[in-house]
């Protein structure tokens, strides 16, 4: 591909603004499922990137578009994890939204009183 057809030259439209999801309870069940699994792959991309950093490279002439490129892996390596069943990290996120934010806490501890 040729640079001149790189140059942008319309304007580029705003970023869409994220949803409000405090209040979860307007949200299907797939919905929360992909919104979890979403978080999860953000987490276990940037849990790569930080892998990557602990093995040397031989080349050590590597140009920003081969690491463009390693961070464009890392990114969909995590989306195809988290989207695959992932870590498990995503259930218990799925679980904090169907519950809309409470967690479940027993009100009395085994072998203790209040």
């Amino acid at each position: 591909m040729d640079a001149a057809q790189l140059i942008l030259t319309q304007p580029v439209s705003l970023p869409n603004q994220l949803e409000n999801i405090t209040n979860t309870e307007k949200l299907t069940q797939e919905k929360k499922k992909q919104i979890a699994k979403d978080f999860e792959s953000v987490l276990l991309g940037k849990m790569l990137e930080e892998m990557q950093k602990t093995v040397t490279d031989w080349d050590e002439s590597e140009d920003g578009a081969a690491k463009q490129i390693k961070g464009i892996f890392s990114m969909y390596l995590a989306r195809d994890i988290a989207n695959n069943g992932g870590i498990g990290i995503w259930k218990d996120i799925y679980k904090s939204m169907a519950n809309n934010g409470r967690v479940e806490t027993a009100s009395e501890l085994p072998g203790e009183s209040i």
